[in-house]
Formats: C-alpha cells, sequence, structure tokens
C-alpha cells in the first residue's frame, strides 16, 4: 500500500501538523506501508527525515501557490493507492480537488484530515476577525467543494468532530471518520539527556520546575500563564517555569518578555531555553514536574500526549480537545482557558502531596499506553479502504 501525504510545509518549525504527519508516516512504516509527501516547501529543504519529500516550492504568497503542484498531482496521483490532505485554507488542498477533476486514468481515495482547522475558536477569536471573513469567502467559493468530493473527513477525536460541523455552512462531507492519533514511544531516560536539557536552560539538578513546551504564540495561552504566575508568586511557593519553545522574537514573544521585565523581581521563576529537540527536548520531559498548556485551543496537543508517554502528568486547559481522556484516567488537572482557570491549576497542583502526584504520573503514563500509542492512528488509516461508505458516519470505537 502506498500513502501521498498532501501538505504546505513540512519544516518542524511549523508545528504540529508536520509532526503528526511524521508520526503517522512512522507508524505505517512499521506495517509496511509506504508514504510519501508533497509539500510546498523550498526545494532547496533538507529535513533528514527517512522517507521522500517532494518539495516543490517555495511559494511565499499567503495562499501558499506553487504553480509546480497542480501538474506534478496530475501526473502522479495514479502511484498512490490513498492520498490524505493535511490542513486546510491553502492552495495545496484546491490543488488535490483540481488534480483529481482534470487526471485521466486511475484515481485514489483522498481523505481530508482538518487538523483542528475546523474548530469554531478560528471563526470566534477577537484576534481573527479579519481571517474569518476571509475564511468564510474562502468556503463558499472553495473549501466546500474540497470538502464534499472526498471519500471522508478524518478526526483525531469525537471532540474534534463535533466542533467541525459548527462554523461553516453547507457542511456536507460524504463521510466522517474518527482516527485518532499517536506518538512513537519516548526513548527511555537517559543521563545524556538531562545534562543536555540542564545545559540548555541553566537550571541546577535539585530546581523543580514545571513545562511549557510548544510555540510561542496567543493560541497557546503564555500570556495567561504568566499573568497567573506573576498574582501567585507573592502569595504562594510555586516551582520555576521553564518555556521551551520557538517565537519569542515574534511580536507576541516580545510582549512576554515585556510582561516579565514588568516584575523584575521575579523574572528569576521564567527560564527561555528557546526551541528544545532530540535529547534536550526529552531531557526537559523527564525532568519536569509536570507539563502546563492553558491553550485557547488544541485540537490535538503533541506535546501534552508526549508528557503522557514519559509520565508526566498535564495541566491542561478545557480547550485541548483531549481533556476527556485525561480527566477520565485522572492523568493531570483541567482548568478554564484564563488566569483564573490557570491559577486555580498552579494551586491545586502545588497542593497536591507527593504520593497524589506520583499517582498521577503512573496514571499519566496508562492514558498514554491505552489511548494514544502511535500504532493506534496507523491501522485505522489501512482500514479505511475496507470500509463500508454507505454509512456516513463511520467511528472506532476508544
Amino acid at each position: 500500500m502506498k500513502i501521498l501525504h498532501v501538505v504546505d510545509r513540512m519544516d518542524p518549525k511549523a508545528g504540529g501538523v508536520c509532526q503528526a504527519i511524521r508520526t503517522i508516516v512512522d507508524s505505517l512504516s512499521q506495517l509496511e506501508v509506504t508514504s510519501e509527501v508533497v509539500s510546498i516547501d523550498s526545494e532547496a529543504s533538507n529535513f533528514k527525515d527517512p522517507f521522500k519529500i517532494y518539495a516543490l516550492g517555495p511559494a511565499n504568497n499567503p495562499w501558499q501557490f506553487s504553480k509546480k503542484l497542480l501538474p506534478w498531482l496530475i501526473r502522479n496521483l495514479g502511484n498512490y493507492d490513498s492520498v490524505i490532505i493535511h490542513g486546510m485554507w491553502q492552495y495545496y488542498g484546491f490543488a488535490t480537488y483540481k488534480a483529481l477533476k482534470e487526471r485521466d486514468g486511475d484515481k485514489p481515495l483522498v481523505y481530508l484530515m482538518p487538523h483542528g482547522m475546523l474548530d469554531p475558536y478560528f471563526q470566534n477569536a477577537p484576534d481573527r476577525k479579519l481571517k474569518a471573513i476571509r475564511n468564510k469567502i474562502y468556503w463558499n467559493l472553495i473549501e466546500q467543494h474540497v470538502i464534499k468530493n472526498c471519500t471522508a473527513l478524518l478526526f483525531t477525536c469525537r471532540t474534534e468532530m463535533e466542533l467541525a460541523r459548527v462554523p461553516f455552512k453547507p457542511y456536507k462531507p460524504k463521510h466522517e471518520k474518527i482516527v485518532g492519533l499517536g506518538i512513537k514511544s519516548p526513548p527511555k531516560c537517559t543521563e545524556s539527556m538531562l545534562n543536555s536539557f540542564y545545559k540548555a536552560s541553566g537550571l541546577k539538578i535539585d530546581e523543580n520546575f514545571i513545562l511549557f513546551l510548544g510555540r510561542i504564540h496567543n493560541k497557546k495561552g503564555l500570556d495567561i500563564l504568566i499573568k497567573a504566575y506573576i498574582e501567585l508568586l507573592p502569595v504562594i511557593k510555586l516551582s520555576k517555569l521553564v518555556i521551551a519553545g520557538p517565537g519569542i522574537e515574534s511580536d507576541f514573544g516580545k510582549e512576554i518578555k515585556r510582561l516579565i521585565e514588568k516584575n523584575p523581581q521575579l523574572q528569576s521563576y521564567f527560564v527561555f531555553t528557546g526551541m528544545l529537540v532530540g535529547d534536550s527536548k526529552w531531557g526537559a520531559f523527564y525532568a519536569c514536574e509536570t507539563f502546563i498548556l492553558p491553550s485557547h485551543q488544541e485540537n490535538f496537543g503533541i506535546a501534552t500526549v508526549e508528557a503522557l508517554a514519559c509520565g508526566k502528568p498535564v495541566l491542561i486547559s478545557n480547550q485541548v480537545n483531549i481533556f476527556h481522556e485525561i480527566q477520565d484516567y485522572d492523568a493531570g488537572l483541567i482548568g478554564a482557558d484564563n488566569i483564573a482557570g490557570t491559577k486555580k491549576l498552579l494551586q491545586s497542583w502545588m497542593s497536591l502531596s507527593i504520593e497524589e502526584k506520583r499517582t498521577k504520573g503512573a496514571n499519566a503514563m496508562k492514558c498514554y499506553k491505552e489511548k494514544f500509542t502511535e500504532h493506534t492512528v496507523a491501522k485505522k488509516i489501512i482500514e479505511l479502504k475496507n470500509l463500508n461508505y454507505e454509512n456516513r458516519f463511520l467511528e472506532y470505537k476508544f
């Protein structure tokens, strides 16, 4: 079986979608499925992946248009059994739809995986009003037709699927399918991982810390986390906060810096490491006492699952779509995505006994093993071709 994944960028700095693709490709390879990717990254890109990436960019424009993509798709779609479009609102989805229309001969099954991009948050967020108008126009002109012509939409969880039905009408996918998402088991903790992290952070081995690992972006709720810290530090004892991720030089990142600089007596509690990868990233997970993500919208939250896989409890907002699973397993704490909710998360965590924290850590590992291993999504993607597509709603029970 051979699958083509279509996406805009595979640069690891681009965030969750390309990371999800790498996880899916890796898990499929273990079941003897060949995966290839076509993107509009620069032809000079070298991401050192063990699978073929056809980089047909660069595409330095808002729509991510590349004149090379459509002819390539028309020529090559017949070489694949299935095609998965990852994400929405960009030229590559339209190009896949158009290539299917124009191509003579064999045509593969084509699926679309929104990766949370149909979440109502993106139409309702106050700072996205112009983008919301753009998306509405784009939906009416293009995106609804892309969706209607796909074999099925693929979702990571029930919450994502249900939210996807809200923001746009008409919404008429042929089928809806929950395939889940998982991650590869992390490497076992080693001394070199811990040393790599402590070198990157400047922390001492005996210093406790809470880990925020992700893009420094307003969607992630880092500003409310910083504000919650600043309000609580004069009142209760808190562990240091390690902030690991790219984006500190962005406008939002500079806003975060200014927020901390206004409270110079508290600056030592905030540690910025930049983006952590490899040993330093896993060292951060294994060394932290807990992971925190007060996000305003998170379709899956790969870093959240990576923390679970390292046996770390997670403190997340109820806008992270897998919060139900975390709640069911008592693998962390859940709060609202505002300052009050984040303060409550921190206060509740710090009030737990050592034994209670250990129990939640054990629950975190159990949650990962039973819900979020990489093999789950691979098996479901392979089985897509055998499903009875007469039924509109298709779901595997978790």
